[in-house]
């Protein structure tokens, strides 16, 4: 009966374990998007600001 009663437990565990390692992997998707949209960003303003501090004559 032992063996049954942690056998269920065991079972019953796995959906719950499945949905978590699922919204983490969603979670981790989402922010490392996040992080390469700003990334990408930050990068076309710097291009920018050169840009415009170059037309101005002004020294970077």
């Amino acid at each position: 009966m032992t063996n049954n009663l942690l056998l269920d437990a065991l079972i019953s565990l796995i959906p719950p374990a499945l949905v978590g390692v699922l919204f983490w992997v969603m979670l981790r998707s989402i922010l490392r998007a996040d992080q390469k949209e700003r990334d990408t960003y930050a990068q076309i303003e710097a291009e920018e600001r050169a840009k415009r501090t170059n037309a101005l004559g002004e020294q970077p």
